[in-house]
């Protein structure tokens, strides 16, 4: 240790050690004094190119500041779709699909985006501001980008498929898996997806139908350049779900399996034919009234005689909805901080079931091949074993009830929207639903009715399933024929009053903001 340069260097070392060791590594890193060995293990970062500065403004904005910040971007041009576009990669980067919070906040941004489009003159940016502070903050909570769970992946050279795919899920082989989806991307964006959906498969679990669909959805905002990044989220949660894999994983999947095989679904291509009222009521009737295994049969047997996927999907959609029209309400012993009992918005069973019906519905939709046909049928399993789980809730009468409709004395149009806000202000469920189902009756202009329910699912909490339920029962509605279309919309009047009372943090503010 003679020559002073090795001394030097040296004490410099230990110098940086103790420093590291007293600030940690994330600042060390900030002020560029990690060690190579150190910064050797640190995997790659990932960066979005152009978008990284509004990106970073997601992850770095004190969520106090955020607002303002974004009401500037917005005056100095930047498109509000590209604000959501760069709330969606910040998610994505911290999350990486393995936050409660995160992930349903992932699954709002385009229903954010279409309920814009939807909102008075001015108020435009009030869905995707009600969003993006939801995302922020829950971001801040994580520690910002000290939390960042996605990062670089590499393709892995060679055999990537989808069997490589599955294969390295099940056995919980992180590593292996990023690398073949990688890869599997890089081929072909939709291939990818669909070996995806081998995975998401494996359980019939609503947060594991509805994430892989909205982030496929989130392509049309973000870009399909970022497909990595979004669909990498729904691949990490079925890689942590193995942890918690059950045996009875394995039954619809065996069920699943010969149903394909026996109706010869294996390979055929989607049917074209249409179904009447009659056969899509029966079908629904059966799915919500059968065991899991007695309502896929069902579906598989209308998919193996040529009914068209998407009328069958109705039938799945409409069972769902039953099962929230017949619900009593969260019991008083499952009452928590801003669901209160008697409640059927946030993760009720019957916004669950629809949410996955729509999910699955909409997964056959953009599939292709066999998958066409699996996501339907598994579909019906999920909806009959939810309904299953509640027995009970079967024997139930629905809402709205006959004395509950034959109360509704308003019969034009203006009386009718202004009962129905009513309703909703004094969280009268029943009342809310049958106002709006005499809406539907009488004629009432739909886009009259969805303004007024619009106005509440910005305006308030939601218990993180607001934007997303009331993007639910839009689709339903403009894909399910008019004899059945508005008991989504009845379903949705009543989850609006159950939600209402408790505002959306960071509302007051964005709409003070906005007026100026």
């Amino acid at each position: 240790m003679n020559d002073p340069h090795t001394r030097r260097r040296f004490l410099a070392e230990v110098g940086k050690g103790t420093l590291l060791s007293t600030i940690g590594p994330a600042l060390a890193s900030e002020l560029g004094i990690m060690p190579a060995a150190f910064a050797a293990d640190r995997p790659e970062p990932l960066d979005f190119g152009d978008m990284e500065p509004l990106v970073r403004l997601m992850q770095e904005t004190e969520v106090a500041k955020l607002q303002p910040a974004l009401l500037a971007r917005l005056k100095s041009g930047v498109p509000l779709k590209k604000l959501l576009a760069a709330g969606a990669l910040a998610n994505a980067r911290t999350f990486g699909g393995e936050d409660y919070v995160g992930f349903h906040t992932l699954m709002a941004l385009t229903p954010a985006m279409r309920m814009s489009d939807a909102m008075p003159s001015g108020e435009q940016a009030l869905p995707v501001f009600k969003v993006l502070y939801r995302n922020s903050n829950r971001i801040q909570e994580h520690g910002g980008r000290t939390g960042e769970v996605l990062h670089a992946v590499g393709a892995t050279p060679g055999g990537a498929t989808d069997a490589a795919l599955h294969a390295a899920v099940k056995r919980k082989d992180e590593a292996a898996a990023e690398g073949i989806f990688a890869a599997l991307v890089k081929q072909d964006t939709d291939a990818a997806f669909a070996a995806l959906l081998h995975c998401v498969q494996d359980d019939t679990e609503v947060h594991r139908t509805v994430l892989p669909y909205r982030a496929w959805d989130l392509l049309d905002v973000v870009g399909h350049e970022h497909a990595l990044t979004l669909l990498r989220q729904s691949l990490r949660y079925c890689l942590a779900a193995e942890g918690r894999r059950r045996p009875e994983w394995d039954e619809h999947s065996d069920v699943l399996a010969r149903l394909l095989d026996e109706h010869k679904l294996l390979d055929r291509e989607p049917g074209t034919r249409a179904a009447d009222d009659g056969f899509i009521e029966k079908l629904s009737q059966t799915i919500f009234n059968g065991t899991p295994a007695q309502a896929a049969g069902a579906v598989a047997a209308a998919l193996a005689v040529g009914f068209d996927p998407l009328e069958v999907g109705e039938a799945v959609s409409l069972a769902a909805n039953q099962l929230l029209l017949h619900d009593l309400g969260r019991p008083p012993a499952w009452e928590a901080p801003g669901k209160p009992a008697g409640s059927v918005h946030g993760d009720s069973i019957g916004v669950h079931a629809c949410d996955s019906a729509n999910a699955w519905r909409n997964l056959s939709r953009v599939s292709r091949g066999a998958h066409v046909h699996a996501c339907l049928i598994l579909g019906a399993w999920q909806m009959a074993r939810d309904t299953g789980s509640r027995p009970d809730i079967r024997k139930w009468d629905t809402v709205p009830s006959g004395q509950q409709l034959n109360a509704i004395a308003e019969t034009d149009a203006p009386s009718l929207l202004a009962a129905l806000d009513d309703a909703i202000r004094g969280n009268m469920q029943g009342r809310a639903s049958a106002v709006a189902q005499r809406c539907g009756e009488r004629g009432v202009p739909a886009e009259k009715v969805f303004a007024t329910l619009l106005r509440y699912a910005v305006s308030e909490d939601g218990a993180l399933h607001a934007e997303k339920y009331y993007q639910t029962v839009c689709d339903e509605f403009r894909t399910t024929r008019p004899a059945f279309r508005w008991r989504h919309v009845t379903a949705l009047a009543r989850v609006t009053a159950s939600e209402y009372g408790r505002p959306a943090p960071g509302q007051a503010e964005a709409r003070e903001l906005l007026r100026t």
